[in-house]
């Protein structure tokens, strides 16, 4: 196999490259960001009294929508600012959209990533740090993500979220979808046996010791549980709960759960794929 030596190139200071030609790069193949399964929406998109936005992509199954500003060389101020108005006046124009503002740069320093840091617990942002690299001829781009959206809360640390009982639960939905929650415990306990079911208002939740530990949350009706694995959104999970026949809802990307429709009897059916997505979403949580 033959072994080829990168060279790390700056495009700011390149006699050919430009902001031009990494914009070109990504709309050919915007899945090179880093975001998921993503299409090109809008480049150079006009901003009503405040220049243009350099690249709108959007994700291929939901309404989120990214507002991406590449710069060359090291973010600035300017950079942060402009990022964020562009994606306030796309939030306030199409408000049926999840928008997030994306910063692309060749150089985001520990300065603007404390910055950028603090901007992220009120707006949802991704700083993106781009490389070029050269083989031979050739140059290639290389994006990694140095600042993800800042997870939010889970739902069970609202601190007015009101305690319920299973009696209340088997009322609202049935005693035998409650039944598939103790099932679903059972997997989950494989993991930490002092997992117990904890009933709330708006769902049944898992606690330890007394305290929250939501990697899942269920949610009985009277013919079926949704069942929300806490995990990272993926093709391959997606495949993976599709080729079981499970009823995959949606992917709610708020809270960063699948939402899986469990009919009496099919835990056990499919007890193979649950377990393996209770691991994921497990040691999901172990590592927060």
């Amino acid at each position: 196999m033959e072994f080829a030596k990168f060279e790390a190139v700056s495009i700011r200071n390149h006699a050919e490259l430009n902001e031009r030609w990494v914009q070109d790069r990504i709309a050919e193949d915007p899945s090179i960001l880093g975001l998921g399964d993503i299409v090109l929406k809008d480049r150079e998109r006009v901003q009503p009294r405040a220049g243009r936005l350099d690249l709108l992509v959007q994700d291929a199954e939901s309404s989120r929508r990214y507002e991406v500003e590449i710069q060359l060389g090291a973010t600035d101020e300017s950079h942060i600012i402009r990022t964020i108005e562009y994606w306030d006046i796309e939030r306030k124009r199409y408000p049926q959209y999840e928008h997030t503002a994306v910063i692309v740069a060749e150089d985001i320093t520990s300065r603007f990533l404390n910055v950028i840091n603090l901007f992220n617990g009120m707006i949802p942002l991704i700083a993106i740090q781009m490389k070029a690299l050269r083989a031979g001829d050739r140059i290639g781009l290389v994006f990694t993500t140095v600042v993800d959206l800042l997870s939010l809360g889970l739902v069970d640390e609202d601190e007015e979220e009101e305690p319920t009982d299973r009696a209340y639960w088997e009322a609202r939905g049935s005693k035998k979808t409650v039944a598939i929650a103790d099932q679903l415990l059972d997997i989950a306990k494989t993991h930490d046996p002092a997992l117990e079911l904890k009933y709330n208002k708006f769902y049944i939740g898992l606690a330890k010791g007394g305290q929250p530990c939501n990697f899942v949350v269920f949610r009985p009706k009277k013919e079926f549980i949704r069942f929300e694995p806490r995990v990272k959104k993926s093709p391959e999970t997606q495949e993976r709960l599709e080729a079981a026949g499970l009823d995959v809802m949606d992917y709610d990307n708020q809270w960063g759960r699948y939402r899986i429709r469990l009919q009496p009897g099919q835990v056990e059916k499919n007890k193979d794929v649950l377990r393996a997505v209770i691991a994921e979403a497990y040691a999901a949580s172990e590592r927060e």
